[in-house]
């Protein structure tokens, strides 16, 4: 059996982590979602337009009762994770000390996380991944999935581009666990943000509350979502 590889925290997440602990914000609700990013070189051209879309999924989270974690991987095996957190600010902040390096793609770590998040003594009501490679074999990366599904985890995978394999990947993610996966055209604001904002409605209101939005990316997105 393989060892964990641990959590790797640089000097700027650490600082992160301790302004939080000197000044926590207790989510009001259970309601918890994981916010993943794919951060290696190939997307770099398009992380400033989806930072800011970023933003306005923090602040939505926070008007909603949402706590969120930030986890991204980039670089040499470099994989970091935020506590969990409803501040805009404190989340904006991290993101933008992200920066996109090159690297291999891990997805499986990434599931990995989100599944011993899921474990512990706390809920997380659905995951959020964006990417648009892959570069693991597909089979352990479905087999988590599929304990995501059992746990009642969705995963909601928007795909940047359309290369063919990660495709592949990213739609048996969403299948096994129970969420959805949606492709949007690099550097559409428009299509990123409908589907953002979805994936906070269903983490804090549910499936009806979705149906309500009523835009075309969110129609797309329920002729997946099976719960």
């Amino acid at each position: 059996m393989t060892s964990k590889v641990p959590v790797e925290r640089t000097n700027d997440v650490n600082r992160f982590l301790q302004q939080v602990e000197k000044h926590p914000l207790q989510p009001v609700s259970d309601n918890r979602l994981i916010f993943a990013l794919d951060a290696t070189a190939s997307r770099e051209l398009t992380w400033d337009l989806a930072s800011s879309l970023h933003a306005e999924l923090f602040k939505a989270a926070k008007s909603a009762n949402l706590a969120v974690q930030l986890v991204h991987f980039g670089g040499f095996n470099q994989f970091q994770a935020s506590s969990w957190n409803s501040s805009p600010e404190q989340l904006l902040r991290h993101m933008q000390q992200v920066r996109c390096l090159g690297g291999m793609t891990q997805i499986r770590r990434v599931l990995s996380h989100i599944l011993n998040e899921a474990s512990a003594d706390q809920s997380v009501k659905a995951a959020v991944y964006i990417g648009d490679m892959c570069e693991e074999p597909m089979a352990e990366i479905v087999n988590t999935a599929g304990q995501l599904g059992l746990r009642q985890v969705p995963v909601f995978v928007f795909q940047e581009g359309t290369e063919r394999y990660a495709t592949e990947v990213f739609r048996s993610i969403a299948e096994r666990s129970g969420g959805a996966h949606m492709p949007f055209e690099s550097g559409s604001a428009a299509q990123l943000r409908e589907l953002l904002k979805a994936a906070v409605v269903y983490a804090t209101e549910g499936l009806d509350a979705v149906r309500r939005l009523g835009t075309p990316m969110t129609k797309k997105l329920l002729t997946q979502i099976k719960r």
